[in-house]
């Protein structure tokens, strides 16, 4: 075996490469903010572009459609404040109403209760309870000082969600556009598999993220009917807790269950709570045998260790918004390294999922 040789130019070089890559993390660190925002952006195109698509094909028109799609988006939010924030706010008021009557109830079980009076004799929780429970209402009241601080960071969200919208909106009007232009400049063959790979990680992650949807719609339903026939109070704002928590893959469905659990102890207590976690406990079998398992199919055959790991590392990296998009994630780096090894072995390209329709041509005008 040849020596090898350390010339000065070789050294020269090997130290830049150290240097460029050095910066280049350093910069990839500096815009993790941004970058961070676009990869939400471009899940979000994704999602996006199936109802964009359905709209184009009878509009005719691909502006308007997803102007349309964008705007039924946006509407999404203010229906779901106008369901959670009316029975939140009543129930705060309600509670630092009550909160004295709470207080002296408990005094008067404490005082039917031997041993229960023996610890308030030596150590006046309830009398502390109590006093804490008057002062709720001003408490209460001074809440307004605690919003004006999180101002800042309102404004910080409000500014982070309207650039991932329009972000998302241009790649919904022309990346797919983009991405062709792009592998136009490889050979043939590299170019066709690259255009191959883009295609099926866009289906994988559309259905993915529509099969997501559904299954937290059919939890929020569930929950609503079970906490209606139960008689539980504000049933609609839970149900819509308990679809946002479904999203969440593997523990979701749990601590929505949880929340409400503690919600029913303070309803009907323990007939109310009983039933809840019987059904709760149902239905997540029922979830994670048979409609989650549908989903998974539906978009591409990931394997449950690699679900698990992706959910825990997207979890640490990036919280729960990591926790969502671990999924498709995993589901795209699948297909990448897939069809990058059959390119590699000359093996003809895996199973081809079904896309979204195109949009049909215009009519060529009569002469």
């Amino acid at each position: 075996m040849q020596p090898y040789e350390s010339t000065p130019r070789v050294v020269v070089r090997n130290v830049l490469i150290i240097v460029g890559v050095v910066l280049t993390l350093y910069l990839i660190y500096l815009l993790r903010r941004p970058l961070g925002w676009i990869v939400v952006a471009m899940f979000l195109a994704v999602a996006l572009s199936g109802p964009a698509n359905w709209l184009h094909r009878r509009l005719g028109r691909r502006g308007p459609a997803i102007a349309l799609t964008y705007l039924g988006l946006l509407l999404i939010p203010f229906a779901i404040s106008a369901i959670v924030v009316p029975p939140v706010v009543t129930g705060a008021n309600d509670l630092a109403g009550n909160a004295p009557r709470y207080a002296a109830d408990l005094q008067d079980f404490v005082q039917r209760n031997p041993t229960l009076r023996g610890l308030e004799e030596d150590y006046g929780l309830v009398t502390q309870i109590e006093e804490e429970a008057r002062k709720l209402p001003a408490r209460l009241g001074g809440a307004a000082g605690t919003l004006r601080d999180v101002g800042v960071g309102l404004v910080n969200s409000i500014f982070a969600a309207v650039t991932i919208l329009v972000l998302s909106a241009f790649m919904v009007a022309g990346g797919r556009g983009w991405l062709r232009r792009a592998a136009s400049f490889q050979p043939p063959e590299r170019a066709a598999m690259i255009d191959r790979v883009v295609d099926r990680m866009a289906v994988a992650v559309g259905n993915y993220v529509a099969g997501a949807l559904a299954q937290a719609t059919v939890a929020g339903v569930t929950t609503f009917i079970v906490l209606s026939i139960l008689g539980v109070p504000f049933a609609a704002a839970l149900a819509v807790v308990v679809f946002f928590f479904d999203l969440i893959p593997l523990v979701g469905a749990t601590i929505a269950a949880v929340i409400v659990g503690i919600v029913t102890v303070f309803v009907n207590f323990p007939t109310a709570t009983i039933v809840w976690a019987i059904w709760a406990v149902i239905y997540q079998q029922l979830e994670n045998n048979v409609i989650q398992p549908q989903i998974q199919r539906r978009a591409v055959d990931v394997h449950p260790f690699v679900v698990l790991v992706s959910v825990l590392f997207g979890s640490a990296l990036f919280g729960v918004a990591g926790a969502l998009f671990a999924i498709p994630v995993a589901a795209s780096a699948q297909i990448v390294v897939a069809e990058w090894w059959r390119f590699r072995h000359g093996q003809p390209p895996g199973p081809q999922l079904e896309p979204p329709a195109p949009p049909a041509p215009p009519a060529p005008a009569e002469a």
